[in-house]
């Protein structure tokens, strides 16, 4: 049983048990999937109120504190139980672009450490990739009305036309992100 525990699964299997934690929890609580609300919350536990966007009674949200621990220790348990000592099966063509266009050559691990390493806090450059990377991604969230997980995976599922449109503006972003913007920075 552990054997077939550690293995990747495929997404056929994977995708749609993702998939019913929707249905699941708007059988179970009437609750809507999503994780950047869940840092609302905490902001508005933890910030003085005076700030109209965190006057709210946060504590009737906290399952939803709940549910991102959950996930958080999930997936570390997880790893800690069933984690996969082999490498990272990465394509060759992905290696050899990566190799080519950034100089990357540890893959041992799930994320490469030139990109990755506290290393790169070191310096200026590192510093404004965290700090902007950071606020676009906020500032992003909270326009969209949501992050990925709750527009893709609970806002598609309730046919909702926002999440939608937010969907497709994630995969566009991405996509200008990795082969537009991102081979420009390095």
């Amino acid at each position: 049983m552990i054997d077939f525990l550690q293995q990747p699964w495929p997404w056929y299997v994977a995708g749609p048990l993702i998939g019913l934690t929707v249905p699941a929890l708007l059988l179970v609580g009437n609750k809507a999937l999503g994780i950047s609300s869940a840092l609302r919350h905490v902001c508005a536990a933890c910030v003085p109120a005076g700030i109209p966007f965190l006057t709210y009674n946060w504590r009737a949200e906290i399952w939803n504190l709940v549910f991102v621990v959950g996930i958080a220790l999930g997936g570390f348990i997880g790893y800690q139980l069933l984690g996969h000592p082999d490498t990272i099966a990465i394509s060759p063509e992905t290696v050899r672009d990566l190799k080519a266009e950034m100089g990357l050559t540890d893959f041992t691990g799930l994320l490469p450490r030139e990109l990755f390493a506290l290393e790169n806090l070191s310096n200026w450059k590192g510093w404004v990739f965290l700090v902007l990377g950071g606020f676009l991604i906020g500032f992003g969230t909270r326009y969209a009305g949501g992050c990925t997980s709750g527009h893709a995976i609970s806002g598609l599922s309730n046919l909702q036309w926002v999440s939608l449109v937010a969907v497709i503006g994630f995969f566009v972003g991405g996509l200008l992100m990795t082969w537009v913007i991102y081979p420009r920075l390095f």
